[in-house]
């Protein structure tokens, strides 16, 4: 049987184009548009929080399939990057999200081919089950780079 989560945000303008965001777990912080939409610059942005709950997310399932993979993970580092279109009329979406992430994992005793081609089976099943993944349009694009230790 299907079972169902709710997770809340609350957000208030703070005048001019600031806002402030208390997520429901607990953090808060100032955000504005981005220079180029008539906000500031140097401060979290919509965009931001898009493409970091992206990439937050795609490394939680992947230290998740590391766990269920018996993968010895050293380090995970990932740069993401979101294409937006912005048409004539001004309206906006991502068509793309565009992660580079660097992977270092031990083989211990395996054979690294073996110890490299479950790391790359782990990083397709983040991607399966990572729910932002899952709940965007965008095209989903990932470069990893693997390197397997002895």
């Amino acid at each position: 049987m299907s079972q169902t989560a709710t997770y809340h945000t609350t957000v208030n303008w703070q005048g001019a184009h600031w806002g402030h965001l208390i997520m429901g777990n607990g953090p808060e912080m100032d955000f504005s548009a981005p220079p180029d939409a008539q906000g500031h610059a140097g401060v979290f942005t919509p965009e931001d929080a898009f493409v970091a709950a992206a990439n937050t997310c795609m490394m939680m399932m992947f230290i998740w399939a590391t766990e269920r993979f018996k993968l010895d993970l050293i380090s995970y580092e990932c740069r993401a990057e979101g294409i937006k279109l912005i048409e004539l009329d001004r309206t906006e979406i991502f068509t793309q999200l565009h992660f580079w992430p660097q992977i270092k994992i031990a083989a211990g005793a395996e054979d690294r081919s073996v110890v490299e081609s479950r790391t790359r089976r782990a990083l397709q099943a983040a991607q399966k089950y990572s729910l932002v993944a899952n709940s965007v349009k965008a095209r989903i694009i990932i470069e990893p780079t693997v390197e397997i230790t002895g």
